[in-house]
């Protein structure tokens, strides 16, 4: 459905030319959900503004890689042909949907905005209402009349939210990029939107690439999980996989720092461990190390870790991992 190739992305800053993305790549399948998961800084949000060419040029740009759907190289389409594509056959929802709608129009007019961008069946002003109710109650809203009639501010995070994937689903796409949609909510309403997406992507057939932070979003939602530190993928498996058979230092630290649900449960100190934390931080993409990126944080770390980068390996069947000790 979509295939990420060997994905280089330059910023610009301060004179420097910082890379955010190293040799990126990475599929989605059919109706799947994959999830990127890693910490702020680790290039999984520029992955998804390098997909729809939504890096502004004055920023960085994308130096070399294919990004290709369907077979077709987004990255060499002009302007006026990946417009056919971006917000119609790909769409996208933003992290925080206070700031990504517009304080200034109503939900209605900013739903109806999209709906006349993509347009094939040239829909009339009554279509149109009955179509951003329709997208209004699939997403379920309680009072999708008054919501149409409602500014953003008048709306909580989860129901902003809400009118941010009525938009994405406007085109009726096949392909929906999540980046950390639930960022901005209460753990509650978190939920809510994640069951949402959960049953969407089911009903309509989806193929959707969720990016998150958390591990405990990717249990609930994923089938596949592609782990980014440093700008680039350091292991990717099935999500049970993952979970029961982590092999990168990197991914064992995440799940490691994950409190279990029998221990969030539990009210005796004896019973809990203490969770574990990953010394140090992301590095800096302007200042990389030398060799692994990870190997200032990690445990395992020998000498040869540090003259070369390794490459990523297939260590079991469809279990990939950039790790030199990987199944030691």
């Amino acid at each position: 459905m979509l295939e990420v190739k060997n994905l280089w992305v330059e910023f610009y800053k301060g004179g420097k030319i910082i890379q955010a993305l190293r040799d990126t790549s990475l599929i989605l399948k059919r109706n799947e959900v994959l999830g990127i998961v890693g910490e702020s800084g680790c290039g999984k949000s520029t992955l998804a503004l390098s997909i729809l060419k939504l890096i502004p040029e004055k920023e960085g740009k994308v130096v070399s890689g294919k990004i290709l759907f369907k077979g077709e190289d987004l990255l060499r389409l002009s302007d006026e042909k990946l417009l056919k594509i971006r917000g119609d056959r790909i769409s996208i929802i933003f992290q925080d949907p206070f700031t990504s709608l517009n304080p200034v129009f109503r939900t209605g007019n900013q739903i109806a905005e999209s709906l006349n961008l993509h347009n094939k069946q040239n829909l009339s002003s009554h279509q149109i209402e009955k179509e951003i109710i329709r997208l209004l109650e699939l997403v379920k809203m309680d009072k999708p009349k008054d919501t149409m009639l409602s500014y953003p501010h008048q709306l909580s995070g989860g129901m902003q939210q809400r009118v941010m994937i009525a938009m994405a689903l406007s085109s009726d796409p096949e392909i929906l990029i999540a980046d950390e949609p639930t960022t901005a909510l209460d753990v509650t309403i978190q939920k809510e939107i994640l069951n949402l997406l959960t049953e969407l992507q089911k009903r309509l057939g989806l193929s959707v690439v969720l990016i998150t932070h958390d591990f405990g979003i990717v249990a609930q939602t994923c089938q596949r999980v592609s782990v980014m530190y440093a700008g680039i993928i350091v292991e990717e498996a099935v999500t049970w996989e993952i979970f029961h058979n982590p092999l990168h230092p990197y991914t064992k630290g995440l799940l490691e720092s994950l409190p279990s649900r029998e221990e969030a449960g539990s009210f005796s100190r004896d019973e809990k461990r203490r969770l574990k934390a990953i010394p140090g931080q992301v590095p800096d993409p302007s200042n990389l190390p030398s060799g692994c990126k990870f190997h200032p944080r990690c445990p395992k770390v020998i000498e040869e870790c540090k003259p070369q980068e390794p490459r990523l390996r297939e260590i079991v069947q469809n279990h990939w991992v950039r790790c030199i000790r990987a199944g030691d």
